[in-house]
């Protein structure tokens, strides 16, 4: 008979004397003869591509949730475009190249990419119907309401008409310039996501041409969703399209011609940078001429005005070598993420989330020396609960004090006018030792990194790589001073971005300590990456590529057989995502014998909880809020060291081509807090969706508070 102890972290399910046999040998796919099950077996596992459309859907209901304020939800319909565009251009140009080259791999789930892409289309088809539904039965005219106004040109009135000529006339013309097409003029290379116009023409132009067919691309350095003044409209929020101020004016661009159809589309394109490890020399020159090429890269989506008439889709399709499968019309503006600028525009505070100012520990507020703090004690951050400043003063402090010798640090992203490169150059002027190691492959923000890498090269700071074939995505800082006559260290550890934007944005833990162990394992790690030299054997962080998973499926292990001995057994761990096959075949494991396991997975998840005899003692929440659930945090109930936090998913990425860095929380208060904070969010009932055995997700829907909003009021100040 089945018992469970009173401590939700201590409860198990544990087998007493009465029923000591063998694990469950139901009819499921895999049982073997013998009633053994074959824990690889495909219907095991999730589909990786699928399971982060499930996750996009939750963010996409955020946008209909009237728990939500108003603008907030505009917002996160926005979001939910910005995901579907990345999505597309990484993940689906991947199985379209595995698919072209003819290299189909199936994954753990056993399906191919011929099959999972056929499955994406039908989703996001509908994903996409569901959004625009969401826009224009829910959003607009709530907004409306507040008086808040997205005008049509058949809404405008004559002032808007005379402005936007006036706009058309002064902003629009003078830096746009329409393609007619001919043979003289092919179809034009259009960058990835831009937006553009299709034109059908009639008559002939100066030359005689009569192509019947031009192309009007947007200028991208102008706004696409632009506020009308208050002396043409001085009666609430109004706002307008570039889109309609062009497709109001565009016969302009063709005088004597006459204009048919007129209908906007974008395209989509694969944005994944490749470099080769082979006769690379100079990882930021080869980086630099990647990136140019990231804008033209092959198609994967199109999108056009539900209006466009098939000639003009199927001209486009056959342009872009695509099918019809890969064309998404829609009912309004072909790129809704552009909403997200009125957000900014709007100043309604009353429809939005409540401010708030992110808490500091006392002991970091009292102080303005930060080594005196750490050296009594370590301190624990929770963002964006708590403030990511003393992070960032913590290095301006080290800049400017004699008795720190160096500063070394990993920058993954970080934010456009950073506040720590520029302490980290300030340090590197006055004379510190400031290493960095700069990944700059970290997706969208290559560019960006560079330009990072240039200042602190130009101060004096050395910039390393990383390892080539390795994303460097540790989050480590490390410092030794003189104290004394001895050296010191001390250190950050964290599971997110050295990204002031993103700390008020999304969770992560942030450790800070003087613990002369940790840091010396930091040390090692900073040498291993920046120099040469045989495997290297910290003490307490455990790193991958070489050790982490390792290590994981060792803790999963003990965990397995404390239980199978009738003993408490726990696993509790908070991710971003969970894909890796052979992380997920020892939960199963551990499942099996009777460990309880508490999974929250933000976003992808490919292991399937409440399958009978094998997965029945797993559990796996979704926690969708205002902020980006991004803090990695594990709990091993039979570990010496029982609460870890890292920048490591369990992807295979992550535990076998990243330098990842997994760290305890060595002191007692500490680890209870987070235990303590994981509890709450296993607990909640508002914020949280519950993973199907089926890949769908519930919603836990009450009036009760959600965690996001438990820890604002626990940790931030008003």
């Amino acid at each position: 008979m089945a018992k469970r102890s009173g401590n939700p972290f201590l409860e198990v399910v544990t087998n007493d004397s009465s029923d000591n046999s063998k694990l469950p040998t139901a009819h499921v796919p895999g049982a073997a003869v013998g009633g053994e099950i074959d824990l690889s077996d495909n219907a095991y596992f999730e589909n990786r591509e699928l399971s982060y459309l499930e996750f996009n859907l939750r963010v996409l209901s955020q946008a209909k949730n009237p728990k939500h304020p108003l603008l907030e939800r505009l917002n996160f319909l926005s979001i939910f475009s910005s995901n579907l565009d990345e999505y597309f251009e990484i993940r689906v140009s991947g199985l379209k190249k595995q698919l072209n080259f003819g290299r189909q791999r199936p994954g753990a789930d056993g399906n191919y990419p011929e099959q999972i892409l056929k499955i994406i289309h039908e989703r996001v088809r509908e994903s996409l119907d569901e959004q625009y539904r969401i826009l224009n039965e829910d959003l607009l005219p709530a907004l409306a309401a507040e008086n808040i106004h997205f005008l049509q040109r058949h809404a405008w009135n004559n002032d808007l008409v005379r402005w936007s000529q006036i706009y058309f006339h002064e902003e629009v013309l003078p830096i746009i310039s329409p393609l007619g097409l001919d043979p003289a003029h092919p179809f034009p290379r259009l960058v990835n996501k831009s937006l553009n116009f299709i034109l059908s023409l009639e008559g002939k132009d100066a030359f005689g041409r009569d192509s019947g067919l031009a192309i009007v691309p947007a200028p991208r350095s102008l706004p696409r969703l632009i506020k009308v003044p208050k002396d043409i409209m001085p009666d609430g929020d109004n706002f307008i399209f570039l889109s309609s101020i062009i497709h109001a004016h565009v016969d302009e661009f063709f005088p004597g011609m006459e204009v048919i159809e007129c209908h906007q589309f974008r395209v989509t394109r694969n944005a994944d940078l490749e470099m080769s490890n082979v006769e690379v020399e100079d990882v930021a020159i080869a980086l630099r001429g990647e990136l140019h090429s990231r804008r033209f890269g092959a198609a994967s989506k199109l999108e056009v005005s539900k209006e466009c008439p098939p000639k003009l889709s199927d001209f486009l399709l056959a342009r872009f070598n695509l099918s019809n499968e890969e064309l998404f019309a829609l009912d309004g503006p072909v790129n809704l993420q552009r909403l997200i600028a009125a957000t900014e525009m709007v100043d309604r505070p009353e429809l939005r989330f409540a401010k708030f100012s992110p808490g500091t520990p006392r002991g970091l507020e009292e102080s303005s020396d930060i080594f005196s703090i750490i050296n009594k004690e370590d301190q624990l951050l929770l963002h964006p609960f708590q403030s990511f400043m003393p992070i960032i003063d913590w290095v301006r402090q080290a800049a400017n004090d004699p008795t720190v010798l160096s500063i070394k640090q990993t920058l993954y992203r970080t934010n456009e006018s950073s506040e720590l490169v520029e302490a980290l150059a300030e340090a590197a002027r006055n004379g510190k030792e400031v290493t960095v190691v700069i990944e700059l492959r970290a997706r969208f923000d290559e560019e960006e990194n560079i330009n990072f890498a240039s200042i602190l090269q130009e101060a004096g700071a050395v910039v390393v790589y990383g390892v080539l074939g390795y994303k460097t995505h540790a989050k480590m800082l490390l410092f030794v001073r003189r104290v004394g006559n001895e050296l010191k260290r001390y250190a950050h550890l964290g599971t997110g971005n050295y990204h002031l934007k993103n700390s008020l944005l999304y969770t992560d833990y942030s450790l800070l300590t003087a613990d002369d162990t940790l840091c010396a394992d930091v040390h090692k790690v900073f040498q291993q990456i920046t120099g040469m030299g045989k495997k290297i054997h910290p003490k307490l962080i455990i790193h991958a590529p070489f050790y982490l998973r390792k290590n994981l499926l060792k803790m999963i292990e003990v965990e397995r057989k404390m239980a199978l001995n009738g003993d408490p057994a726990r696993i509790v761990a908070k991710l971003n995502a969970l894909t890796d096959p052979a992380m997920i075949k020892a939960l199963y494991a551990a499942s099996q014998a009777g460990v309880k396991i508490d999974l929250v997975v933000r976003g992808i998840c490919c292991l399937k909880p409440g399958i009978a005899g094998v997965s029945e003692n797993i559990r796996v929440v979704s926690i969708v809020g205002r902020f980006l659930e991004h803090s990695r945090a594990y709990y091993f109930l039979n570990n010496p060291h029982q609460v870890y936090c890292s920048s490591a998913d369990w992807m295979e990425r992550n535990l076998s081509n990243r330098i990842e860095v997994c760290f305890p929380i060595l002191k007692k208060k500490l680890a209870n807090r987070i235990l303590e904070e994981m509890e709450s969010y296993l607990n909640d009932s508002n914020q949280a969706w519950e993973l199907q055995t089926n890949g769908g997700y519930k919603p836990l829907d009450s009036s009760a508070n959600g965690v996001q909003n438990l820890l604002l009021k626990k940790l931030a100040s008003a």
